[in-house]
């Protein structure tokens, strides 16, 4: 997985992205606190390394976005990519929609309610952070992507046992990354997804 070279204008928009996420999490819990002192680790390289793994075109989602991660860090590095931030937390929704406006990052869509409620377009990539179990993560990728689509989730040291759990009920091809940012964790890019029996 290559690294991210460095970029002066997606440094200047993750340093406002940054300083807008540590303003708004002293009065809500974005971020926990003990990760947000390592921010640019924890956080901002966690999420921009699943860059070089998206598809080159299409709209993504992130399902769950929290606090725009990886989402929100994903549309400041592509701006010109159509990118749909579902959070059913009206507080999150309300600092994505800031953040999204503050940065001026015109193509991404904050969605407001629960995934199951979500209206997106057939998509190229689902990305979730921290969201649920895969099992439960590929029935909303199933549901959103476009046929040849990808879902990338990073996974901490369970990602052996969720895929386990996964294939009694789903098929799919998977490839591991290691994290760069985390030595526990896995990144998981799935494609092929289907229901078994299907």
């Amino acid at each position: 997985m290559p690294p991210v070279g460095p970029d002066p204008a997606r440094e200047a928009l993750l340093a406002a992205y940054r300083d807008l996420l540590l303003r708004w999490n002293a009065t809500i819990n974005l971020v926990a606190a003990k990760t947000a002192a390592d921010i640019d680790r924890r956080h901002i390289a966690d999420s921009l390394q699943l860059l070089p793994l998206l598809p080159t075109e299409g709209p993504i989602a992130d399902l769950g976005s929290g606090a725009g991660l990886p989402g929100l860090v994903l549309a400041a590095a592509m701006p010109e990519r159509e990118i749909h931030l579902v959070e059913s937390d009206k507080r999150k929704a309300a600092f994505l929609i800031e953040a999204a406006g503050t940065l001026k990052l015109t193509k991404v869509k904050v969605h407001a309610t629960r995934i199951e409620q979500a209206a997106l377009p057939p998509l190229a990539a689902v990305t979730a952070r921290a969201l649920a179990p895969l099992a439960a993560l590929l029935v909303h990728a199933a549901e959103f992507l476009a046929p040849g689509g990808i879902a990338i989730f990073p996974k901490g040291r369970t990602a052996e046992q969720e895929l386990t759990s996964a294939a009694a009920d789903w098929h799919f091809t998977v490839e591991r990354f290691a994290s760069r940012t985390d030595p526990e964790a896995t990144i998981l890019r799935l494609s092929e997804i289907s229901r078994a029996g299907h």
